[in-house]
């Protein structure tokens, strides 16, 4: 083998049996830690949120090109998104409401800007739909509603609980598509009981309903793709663990400073009473 490779005798023992390097040896140690984050995100992160939560969640000091060298060596590799399927159903006899976003997905607070959608779950015994609100500043989903029936009933009980749980003191923008259950008189009317403003994109373009459509690709990636639901009471309990229990409170969000969306508001929070004490 020496006389193949082109290396003395001496070089290869000495290879064989020198001790491992300090580098390697922290590598080592790393890995354990990256593969405990992997583990924790449900083995969706990528090395980029695998990064941020080894800085901000365990104050390591390292680079994310390390990690994603380190996440190939292990074969730990993130889910990726792949686009979701739905359908809309818009009553041509209902009025729309105006655009008030025009794609602008920002907010200087939260409980000023909601998001809307509705898309469908496939299980063994047929459809489960599932109906969100998220807030457009902390990315949070605020309201939600399962059902087999994709009715306006769906969607109400998505809103109220987003308003019960958040109780906004102003005017909310409730932005969603052309679906005939947020066109419908009786949804517009718990709009209107709520103080929330309706805003409708226009039909047929995703890109104005982004951030909702955004959620669903998520949710189909790092749950349902990766799922198989025998019946809707399967389907409903794995919906809301992934909601209450991982993306609310523990998926990092690359669009609020890679931070969970309940960490992002209670750290913006703790700053707004420290500038006010100050």
């Amino acid at each position: 083998m020496c006389s193949l490779l082109d290396v003395s005798r001496s070089g290869y023992y000495g290879w064989r049996d020198r001790p491992p390097s300090g580098r390697a040896i922290d590598d080592e140690v790393l890995v354990e830690k990256i593969a405990d984050v992997y583990e924790g995100s449900r083995r969706t992160y990528g090395y980029r949120r695998v990064t941020a939560e080894l800085i901000d969640g365990q104050g390591e000091q390292v680079g994310r090109h390390r990690v994603a060298r380190l996440m190939r060596k292990a074969q730990l590799q993130g889910v990726t998104r792949r686009k979701f399927c739905r359908t809309t159903r818009r009553d041509d006899r209902a009025r729309p409401a105006p655009d008030l976003l025009d794609r602008d997905f920002t907010a200087p607070a939260p409980d000023q800007r909601w998001v809307a959608d509705i898309t469908y779950v496939p299980t063994w015994a047929g459809f489960l739909f599932l109906a969100t609100v998220l807030d457009v500043f902390t990315r949070q989903v605020v309201g939600w509603s399962m059902s087999s029936n994709q009715n306006t009933e769906l969607v109400t009980r998505a809103l109220q609980m987003a308003v019960r749980r958040r109780r906004p003191t102003g005017v909310v923008v409730h932005h969603s598509d052309q679906g005939c259950q947020y066109t419908s008189y009786d949804f517009a009317r718990a709009c209107r009981a709520a103080r929330v403003e309706r805003s409708m994109g226009s039909v047929g373009d995703c890109f104005d309903n982004a951030m909702a459509e955004s959620f669903f690709a998520t949710l189909e990636c790092e749950l349902l793709d990766r799922s198989i639901f025998e019946n809707r009471n399967m389907a409903r309990m794995a919906i809301f663990d992934y909601i209450e229990g991982f993306y609310n409170k523990q998926r990092r969000h690359s669009s609020v400073g890679n931070l969970a969306p309940v960490e992002f508001e209670r750290r913006w929070r703790s700053r707004g009473l420290s500038s006010n004490a100050a």
